[in-house]
C-alpha cells in the first residue's frame, strides 16, 4: 500500500533512469541547428573528426602495451572519449538519418540510443522506430574501430536493415556488412572487418565455432566480440537460449534400429497416472507427462517391448540400446506433433520454434530424437551425428565486451536478464500516447465452440473494414481456423512457417481496410504493421511484376532491359531487383498518396484489431500479439478468445479447470469473463515462465562448466595459430610430465635399485619416445634422480637434433600441426565423453548426490586426463617422426643429411649428364633412381591427414549452418596408383609397403 503513492510522489526507478537521460538529449537538441547548417562533406568529416578524438584520449594514457591489462586500460580510455563525444554524434547521425532516408530521430528514441550505448536493454512498444535507434549507438561505438554486431531475427531483417539503415552510416563514411546463408568465408570475413555488421544470432554464434575449428589464423573470419546490439532481445536471448548451438558430423553407426524400433510404436497403448491416497500407479504400455514433456513406460508396456522385438529382458547390458530407442521413439509419437513442432519439407522433417513460430533449416535435435521422427514420417533417415563445437547463446553474448539490445517486451523476463546475463531494463515511452483497448479475455468451455466464436467476430470485424490480425500457436490450428473462415466466405490470408518466405509482404499489408490476416505467434516480428498498407512494399510489390514482364520482353526481343546510371536496388522476398530511379519515385508517390487516403478509412473503423484465439505459455509473447496494434498513437483495439481445453489450461490448471465447471455450470456456447479466470491464467502462464527459466538455467549451469573447458581449448589453440613458440613447453613441461609417469611406476621412490623394474623403464620411454636408451645409460652406479635426469638430457638432445635437421622454422610448423591435430582429435571425443556424461548425471540423485556438483568433478577430472592424453600424445607424435632423406632413407643427424644430400646432387648430376650424352650408357644405367625433393618427415602423413580432415569438418559445419549437402568424403590422389609390391617412386630401391606405403 504504501509502494504506490511514493511513485506517485517520486516516480519509478525507471522514471527516474530516464529523467536524468534528459539533459543530454537537451545537449543534442541544441546542437541541431548547427549541424542543420554544415555541408554535406562537413558533416561527414565529423567521423574523421571524432576518431581522431578517440586517438588523442588513447594516447593521453601513455599505456605501456607490455603491462597486463594494458588492453582494457585502451577499452575504457575508448570509453571515456565515446561518452564525451556522445551528444554530437548522436546530432550527426540525427541530421544524417534526415537527410538520406529522410527519418528525424524523435527525443525518445535519442533516449533508446542512450541506454543502448550504456549497455542496457531499451524497452519501446512497437512502430517507435527501434530500427533507426540502433543507428545512434552503432555509429557511435563502431567510431573505436572494433566493429559492432547488429543481431537480429532472421535473414530478411540483416538485410533489410543493412541495406536501409547502411544509407546513414555510407553517408557518414562507415562501412556496413551483412552475414546471411550462403556466403563464402572470404564474404564473411569482409562483411565482419566492416564498420558496422548485420547478421542472425545463428549466424554469428556458428561463425564462432568455425572460427575454433580452422588451423590458420588467417583462415578465421571474426575479428573478436566488442559491442552487440541484439535486435528483439527477448526472442534470441531467452526464447531460443535452452537449444545451445552445435556443430556436429555424422558417426559410423546404422540407421536401422530407428526403423525397427517404429514399426513396433503403434502397438503400444497410451495410459495415465492414477494418483489415490496411498499409491501411484499407471494405466497402458506408457504415460505422457505434458507438463515435463516426458515419458514413462509401464513395467506391461516394457514386456510388450520385449516380445514385439523378440529380445530378452530389456534391462540387460546389451539391450541398453534398443532400450533408448524405444524411449525416444515413444516420445517422437506422443509428444511432438507435425505442423506443430516440426513440419515435412521436401522430405525433410525440419524444426519449427516454439516461439516464433519460424522453421529453423540446419538444426536437429539430439540423443537421436530427430532420426526417432524422420523414422515417424517415414523419410530418409540421418546418420546420428557426433558433436565436434558447442556453445550457448548465453555464453557466446557473454563473450561482449559491451551488451545491448532493444524489443518491445522485455520487462516480465526482468530477473532472468539482470542474473544471467547482467542487463538492466530501461522502459522507454511512447512518442505519442497509447490509444489501444484492451478487451477482457473471453473464456469458452470447448475449442470447438472458441473456434466458431472467433470466426464469427472476424466476420462482424471484416464486414465493417475493419483489419485483423489473428494470432495462433501453431500452424495446425491456423489451418484449421482458415478452413473455417474459407466456409463462411471470409477473405483472408495465412502466415506460418509454411509460408515464412513471404513473411514481411503479408505483415506489411496487415493493416489495410477489411484485411484478415491469420499468424503463428511469429507475427512478423520487426515489420511495422502500417494502418493503411505499407506503400514501400505495395511500389514493390508492383516494381517487380514490371521488372518480371519486361524481362519476358527483353526475352522476346520486344524492348530492351532496363540498365545504366541512376538505377535503384530493392529487395523483395529475398530476391534483388534493379529499377530506374524515376519509375521508383514515381511508383512509391503514387502508392503513397493512395495509402493516406486508405489510412483514414481504416482509423475511421476503429484501427487494427488484435484478435488472439489462445493464451501462450509466456505472457510475453501475448504482449507481443497485443504490440500489433496502436503503433505511433493510432486506434486500435485487441482481445483473447480462450478455452478450458486450451493446452495451458489442461496442462497446468487442470484440477481448477474442473472443479471450475462444477461450480459455474458451463453450458455450451455460453462464453464467461472472470476475473478469476484472467488471474488464474496469469499464475499459469508465471508458473510456465518460471519452469522454463530454470530449464535455461540448468542448461546454462552445466554449459557454464564446459564454457570454461573450452575457454582454455580455444586459447590453447589459438596461441598455436598464432605462431607462439612452444619448443620449450614440450621440451620441459609436456616432456617430464610424460617422463615422470614410467619412472614412477618401474622406479618407485622407495624402492631399493635391486626392485627397479629397469626393462619396463625403458621399453616404456621407447614407447612414448621411439628411443633406445638402454645401452646409452650406465644404471649400474645412478640414483633415481640421476636417472631421470639422465633420460630426460638424452631425450632433449635427440630433439635438438630433429630441430638441427629440419631447421627451427620447420620444426615449428610442425609442432603446431601435431598439436592442433591431437587437440582437436581429443576435443571432439571429449564433447562425445561429456554428453553422455550428462545423460546420466541425473540418476546421481538417487544416491543423495548434487547432479550438477558430481558433473563439476566428474567432467574436472575428464578434462584433466584429456590434457594429459593431449601431452602424452604430442610428445609420442613429435619424438618418434622420422625424418627422410632425398635417397628416401631415415636421417639420424645434421651431417648423414649434408652426406645423403652431396649423394642425391652427384647422382642427379650423372643422370643430367647421362641424358645429354657426356656420360657412358653404363653408368647411367647403374645409377638408381633419385628423388629431386627435399628432406621431409613421417609426420607429412599426418599433417595431410590433418588438413583433410579439417577440410572435411569445416565442410560439415558449413552444411550444419546453410542445411546444405556436404561433399563426399573422397580420397585425394595425384598421378598413378602404386602397388604394395611395386618399388617405392622415392628412389630408395624398397618395395613401397616397406618404405612409403607404410606411412599410408
Amino acid at each position: 500500500m504504501i509502494k504506490n503513492p511514493f511513485h506517485k510522489i517520486f516516480g519509478t526507478p525507471n522514471d527516474r533512469l530516464v529523467k536524468r537521460m534528459l539533459p543530454t538529449v537537451k545537449k543534442i537538441n541544441d546542437l541541431e541547428p548547427a549541424m542543420q547548417a554544415l555541408s554535406d562533406d562537413e558533416l561527414r568529416a565529423k567521423t574523421a573528426e571524432f576518431r581522431q578524438r578517440i586517438a588523442d584520449a588513447v594516447a593521453r594514457e601513455n599505456i605501456n602495451p607490455e603491462e597486463e591489462n594494458a588492453a582494457q586500460i585502451r577499452i575504457d580510455a575508448e570509453k571515456a572519449a565515446l561518452d564525451a563525444i556522445l551528444p554530437e554524434a548522436f546530432a550527426v547521425v540525427r541530421e544524417a538519418g534526415r537527410r538520406t532516408v529522410g527519418m528525424r530521430h524523435f527525443d525518445v528514441q535519442m533516449i533508446g540510443g542512450i541506454v543502448l550505448h550504456g549497455g542496457r536493454i531499451a524497452e519501446m512498444k512497437t512502430g517507435e522506430g527501434k530500427t533507426l535507434v540502433a543507428t545512434l549507438p552503432c555509429y557511435l561505438n563502431a567510431l573505436a574501430g572494433r566493429g559492432v554486431h547488429v543481431v537480429t531475427v532472421n535473414d530478411y531483417l540483416a538485410k533489410r536493415d543493412a541495406e536501409w539503415m547502411g544509407k546513414i552510416h555510407g553517408f557518414l563514411g562507415l562501412t556496413v556488412g551483412v552475414i546471411v546463408h550462403d556466403l563464402s568465408d572470404e564474404q564473411r570475413r569482409e562483411a565482419y572487418g566492416s564498420d558496422i555488421t548485420y547478421g542472425t544470432n545463428n549466424e554469428f554464434g556458428f561463425d564462432y565455432l568455425r572460427d575454433n575449428m580452422k588451423f590458420e589464423i588467417k583462415d578465421q573470419v571474426q575479428r573478436g566480440h566488442y559491442f552487440c546490439i541484439v535486435d528483439e532481445v527477448d526472442s534470441i536471448l531467452i526464447d531460443e537460449a535452452r537449444t545451445p548451438l552445435i556443430i556436429s558430423g555424422p558417426t559410423d553407426q546404422t540407421t536401422d534400429k530407428y526403423s525397427r524400433v517404429n514399426v513396433i510404436i503403434p502397438n503400444l497403448e497410451a495410459g495415465e497416472l492414477i494418483e489415490t491416497i496411498d499409491t501411484k500407479t499407471w494405466s497402458g504400455d506408457y504415460v505422457v507427462d505434458e507438463k515435463a514433456r516426458a515419458i514413462t513406460i509401464t513395467d506391461e508396456g516394457w514386456e510388450k517391448v520385449e516380445k514385439l522385438l523378440g529380445i530378452g529382458n530389456v534391462a540387460d547390458p546389451e539391450n541398453w540400446d534398443l532400450k533408448h530407442h524405444v524411449e525416444v521413439a515413444v516420445k517422437a509419437h506422443a509428444l511432438y506433433k507435425r505442423d506443430v513442432e516440426y513440419v515435412v519439407k521436401d522430405g525433410e522433417v525440419i524444426i519449427v520454434d516454439e516461439f516464433t513460430g519460424r522453421l529453423m533449416p540446419g538444426r536437429r535435435w539430439s540423443d537421436g530424437l530427430h532420426q526417432a521422427v524422420e523414422a515417424k514420417e517415414g523419410v530418409t533417415i540421418r546418420k546420428e551425428d557426433q558433436t565436434l563445437a558447442t556453445i550457448t547463446f548465453q555464453n557466446y553474448f557473454r563473450m561482449y565486451k559491451k551488451l545491448s539490445g532493444m524489443t518491445g517486451t522485455a520487462e516480465t523476463e526482468a530477473a532472468e536478464f539482470g542474473s544471467i546475463y547482467r542487463l538492466d531494463i530501461v522502459v522507454i515511452p511512447t512518442n505519442r500516447k497509447l490509444l489501444r483497448i484492451e478487451n477482457a479475455d473471453v473464456v469458452y468451455r470447448t475449442s470447438k465452440e472458441k473456434y466458431f466464436a472467433v470466426a464469427d467476430e472476424i466476420a462482424k470485424y471484416h464486414a465493417q473494414k475493419q483489419p485483423v490480425l489473428v494470432g495462433t500457436t501453431s500452424i495446425e490450428k491456423s489451418e484449421l481456423l482458415s478452413e473455417i473462415l474459407k466456409r463462411k466466405g471470409v477473405r483472408h490470408v495465412v502466415l506460418n512457417a509454411k509460408f515464412h518466405e513471404k513473411e514481411a509482404e503479408i505483415v506489411a499489408q496487415a493493416g489495410r481496410l477489411g484485411m484478415v490476416t491469420i499468424a503463428t505467434n511469429m507475427a512478423g516480428r520487426g515489420t511495422d504493421i502500417l494502418l493503411g498498407g505499407n506503400s514501400e512494399f505495395m511500389a514493390r510489390q508492383e516494381l517487380v511484376k514490371k521488372a518480371q514482364a519486361r524481362a519476358v520482353s527483353a526475352a522476346e526481343g520486344a524492348i530492351s532491359p532496363v540498365a545504366g546510371p541512376g538505377m535503384v536496388r530493392f529487395y523483395y522476398t529475398g530476391q534483388e531487383f534493379e529499377t530506374s530511379q524515376a519509375q521508383w519515385d514515381t511508383t512509391i508517390n503514387a502508392h503513397e498518396t493512395a495509402a493516406k487516403r486508405e489510412r483514414d478509412e481504416v482509423i475511421e473503423a476503429g484501427g487494427l484489431h488484435i484478435l488472439g484465439t489462445e493464451r501462450h505459455e509466456s505472457r510475453r509473447v501475448d504482449n507481443q500479439l497485443r504490440g500489433r496494434a496502436g503503433r505511433q498513437g493510432d486506434p486500435g483495439s485487441s482481445r483473447f478468445f480462450l478455452s478450458l481445453e486450451d493446452d495451458l489450461m489442461r496442462i497446468f490448471a487442470r484440477e481448477w479447470v474442473s472443479t471450475l465447471l462444477q461450480r459455474l455450470g458451463m453450458e455450451e456456447g455460453v462464453p464467461i469473463e472472470s476475473k478469476m479466470i484472467s488471474k488464474r491464467i496469469e499464475g499459469a502462464q508465471k508458473a510456465v515462465e518460471m519452469q522454463n527459466f530454470e530449464s535455461r538455467k540448468h542448461v546454462l549451469e552445466y554449459d557454464d562448466v564446459m564454457n570454461k573447458q573450452r575457454e582454455a581449448v580455444y586459447s590453447l589453440r589459438n596461441q598455436l595459430m598464432e605462431g607462439v613458440d612452444q619448443k620449450q613447453l614440450i621440451t620441459d613441461d609436456y616432456l617430464s610430465t610424460v617422463i615422470s609417469n614410467p619412472i614412477d611406476e618401474s622406479v618407485p621412490e622407495k624402492a631399493h635399485p635391486d626392485e627397479w623394474k629397469l626393462e619396463k623403464l625403458f621399453s616404456d620411454v621407447f614407447d612414448l619416445t621411439g628411443v633406445h636408451l638402454e645401452k646409452e645409460i650406465d644404471t649400474s652406479k645412478i640414483s633415481r634422480h640421476e636417472l631421470g635426469e639422465e633420460i630426460f638430457e638424452k631425450l632433449r638432445a635427440r630433439y635438438e637434433i630433429k630441430e638441427q635437421i629440419l631447421g627451427a622454422t620447420t620444426m615449428r610448423y610442425h609442432e603446431r600441426v601435431v598439436m592442433l591435430s591431437v587437440l582437436d582429435g581429443l576435443w571432439k571425443d571429449h564433447l562425445l565423453n561429456m554428453d553422455h556424461l550428462k545423460e546420466g548425471i541425473g540418476l546421481r540423485g538417487y544416491a543423495q548426490q548434487d547432479p550438477l556438483v558430481a558433473y563439476k568433478r566428474e567432467s574436472f577430472d575428464m578434462f584433466e586426463d584429456m590434457m594429459m592424453r593431449f601431452q602424452e600424445d604430442t610428445v609420442r607424435h613429435l619424438f618418434r617422426m622420422q625424418i627422410i632423406g632425398p635417397d628416401g632413407q631415415p636421417i639420424e643427424s645434421a651431417e648423414q643429411l649434408a652426406v645423403a644430400q652431396a649423394h642425391s646432387q652427384a647422382q642427379r648430376a650423372l643422370q643430367e649428364a647421362a641424358a645429354s650424352g657426356h656420360a657412358s650408357s653404363a653408368v647411367a644405367t647403374q645409377a638408381p633412381p633419385v628423388s629431386n625433393r627435399a628432406p621431409s618427415t613421417t609426420i607429412d602423413a599426418l599433417e595431410r591427414e590433418f588438413h583433410r580432415k579439417k577440410e572435411r569438418e569445416l565442410e560439415l559445419a558449413r552444411a550444419a549452418s546453410t542445411n546444405a549437402e556436404p561433399k563426399a568424403n573422397t580420397p585425394r590422389r595425384a598421378g598413378e596408383k602404386v602397388g604394395r609390391n611395386d618399388k617405392c617412386p622415392c628412389g630408395s630401391g624398397k618395395k613401397y609397403k616397406q618404405c612409403h606405403g607404410a606411412e599410408a
